[in-house]
């Protein structure tokens, strides 16, 4: 069971090109490798600490106090995040700060206390949480690799923001100029994802094959996608209560 939680929420159900959570810190942030390693990590920190304490006081919580609860909780651990990047990598914040401070109105995070660990023993939380992160993680570095190196001609550059002075010398050459500037723009953003999320789908749909769509491998997919749906929709509507 754990191992189908932890591929279930990196790959299946992948937050970014599944479920197209968290899309706003995702195209925002990936214009180099170092600044989605950034989000990356806080992501998965606050993530990681939401769903375990969750999971443990679930039986404290009324459920008239859920969304109240889950955001004080991710709050804190969103704190901790923004205190430990402000110490240790402060350059590195002043540029990722604004969407390392709303982590506590995320979806991706909201969605999974609402719909996973409210619900799961610990354990399978926790895996939950590191799938879920992972996942988060591929999309935020897959999309910050092919916009660095269309935008920038480079890959691994300004790591020294995140990792200190080790990372100064990590930094590739790929292009001695800039093959595509607009990636490191909002419109490029879009497009750049939205031809990555559509490269994905359509290896997943190859990798299924037509034997997917029969039988056994039918009812899977059924399920899969009515969980990912319920997923979302416990995603939005905890969104919509957080609005006034």
């Amino acid at each position: 069971m754990s191992n189908n939680d932890f591929s279930r929420g990196a790959i299946e159900n992948n937050p970014a090109w599944a479920q197209l959570l968290g899309l706003c810190p995702l195209l925002a942030v990936s214009n180099s490798i170092a600044n989605a390693l950034g989000l990356a990590l806080a992501s998965g920190f606050v993530l990681l600490g939401a769903n375990t304490s969750i999971s443990l006081l679930r039986k404290l919580i009324p459920d008239v106090a859920h969304l109240p609860c889950f955001v004080l909780i991710i709050a804190t651990f969103t704190t901790v995040a923004v205190m430990v990047l402000e110490a240790y990598a402060f350059d590195l914040f002043t540029r990722i700060a604004l969407f390392i401070q709303i982590i506590v109105t995320n979806c991706m995070i909201l969605g999974r206390a609402e719909a996973f660990a409210s619900r799961q023993p610990v354990g399978r939380a926790i895996v939950d949480a590191l799938g879920t992160a992972t996942g988060f993680a591929i999309a935020l570095l897959a999309l910050g690799a092919v916009r660095e190196v269309l935008g920038n001609g480079t890959l691994f550059s300004e790591m020294d923001l995140l990792v200190g002075s080790i990372g100064a010398d990590w930094q590739l050459t790929i292009f001695t100029s800039a093959p595509l500037p607009l990636a490191l723009y909002p419109p490029g953003a879009f497009l750049l994802a939205g031809l990555l999320f559509a490269g994905v789908k359509a290896l997943t749909a190859k990798q299924n094959g037509p034997k997917a769509e029969k039988g056994a491998g039918e009812g899977a997919e059924k399920e899969t996608e009515q969980e990912s749906n319920k997923e979302t929709a416990a995603a939005n509507g905890a969104m919509r209560n957080t609005n006034p």
